[in-house]
C-alpha cells in the first residue's frame, strides 16, 4: 500500500467513524463497554497504570476508559481521550461530567501533532487497528511520551479465534453472501492478529520490550445478563461484522438472518447472558 493509498485509507476511516459507526457505537454503548470493559481493565493492569500518570488513550469512543482510567490515575493524574468520531466523543463528554482531569480531543492519532514528552502511557482498547499507516500512526504515538514511556493496549485476534463473532457470522452467511476479507494489512478490527506484524510495525515505530500476552476470556455478548434476544440485536443491528454484512439487506433477509443467527447463539445463553469465547493480545512496550 503506497502512501496516497494509506491516506485515503485513513480518510475512509474517518468517514466510516463518523458516517455508519459511530451513531451506531453511540446507540449501543452500554452493551459495548459492558462486554468490553474486562479486557480493558486488563489492559490498564497490565500497563502499570495508576496515581499520578499522564495517559493519552487513543480510540477512546464513548469514553467508558478514558474515564476509568481517570478514576485509576487519581490523585494528580490526568487522562486525554482522542477519537475520530464526533458522535462518539459527545456521549464522552457527556459521561465525564464534571471531572477534572478528564479531556477529549476529535483528532487523528496517525498524524495530529501531540505535544512532545507529554505522556507517561499510551493506552488502547481496540482503538490502534485502523491506522492506514500504522507505523506512521506509532512513531507519532511515540513522540507523545517520555523517554520510557508506556505502550498497552488490546486487540483482536483472529477472526477464527472470537467464537462471538465467528458464530454469528457463520450463520448469517446461510442466508447473505458475505463481502471478501479484506486483505491481512488493511485497517479493520483484526489487522493486528498476526503477532509478528504488531512485532514489526512497532519496532519499526521504535518501541522496545514489546511482548504480547494472549488472552482467551468468555464474554457475555451485549453486556452481563443479556437476554438471546438482546444478544441477537446486538450483533445483527449493532457492532461487527455481522451487522456491517446486513447494512443494505431488505426486511425479509434480515428477518432470517436474525433467526438464524438466533438459533445459533440460543445453545450458548444462560441465566448470566449469551457468553462466547473470546482471543485478543494485549501487548505491551516501551518508547
Amino acid at each position: 500500500m503506497d502512501s496516497a493509498e494509506r491516506v485515503a485509507s485513513n480518510a475512509e476511516q474517518i468517514r466510516y467513524w463518523n458516517e455508519t459507526a459511530g451513531p451506531r457505537w453511540v446507540a449501543f454503548q452500554r452493551a459495548v463497554d459492558e462486554q468490553l470493559r474486562p479486557l480493558g481493565e486488563l489492559t490498564a493492569e497490565r500497563g502499570g497504570i495508576g496515581p499520578g500518570d499522564r495517559v493519552l488513550d487513543v480510540g477512546c469512543g464513548c469514553g467508558d476508559t478514558t474515564v476509568a482510567l481517570a478514576r485509576r490515575v487519581a490523585p494528580g493524574g490526568h487522562v486525554v481521550g482522542v477519537d475520530v468520531s464526533a458522535a462518539m466523543l459527545a456521549r464522552a463528554r457527556e459521561r465525564a461530567g464534571d471531572a477534572t482531569n478528564v479531556e477529549f480531543l476529535e483528532a487523528d492519532a496517525q498524524v495530529h501533532r501531540l505535544p512532545a514528552d507529554a505522556f507517561d502511557v499510551v493506552y488502547s482498547r481496540f482503538g490502534v487497528m485502523f491506522f492506514g499507516d500504522p507505523v506512521a500512526a506509532f512513531r507519532n504515538l511515540a513522540t507523545a511520551l517520555h523517554r520510557g514511556g508506556r505502550l498497552a493496549f488490546v486487540c483482536w485476534q483472529a477472526l477464527a479465534a472470537n467464537a462471538w463473532i465467528s458464530v454469528p457470522l457463520r450463520a448469517a452467511a446461510e442466508h447473505i453472501v458475505l463481502p471478501p476479507p479484506p486483505a491481512p494489512d488493511a485497517p479493520g478490527p483484526f489487522s493486528f492478529a498476526d503477532p509478528a506484524r504488531v512485532r514489526g510495525i512497532l519496532a519499526s515505530a521504535r518501541f522496545r520490550d514489546v511482548e504480547l500476552e494472549p488472552v482467551a476470556r468468555t464474554l457475555h455478548v451485549g453486556g452481563a445478563g443479556a437476554s438471546l434476544d438482546d444478544a441477537v440485536h446486538f450483533l445483527t443491528e449493532g457492532v461487527g461484522p455481522t451487522s456491517s454484512a446486513l447494512r443494505e439487506a431488505g426486511p425479509t433477509v434480515r428477518a432470517s438472518v436474525h433467526a438464524a443467527v438466533r438459533d445459533a447463539l440460543a445453545p450458548f445463553a444462560g441465566p448470566e447472558g449469551v457468553q462466547l469465547d473470546s482471543a485478543a493480545w494485549v501487548v505491551t512496550a516501551r518508547a
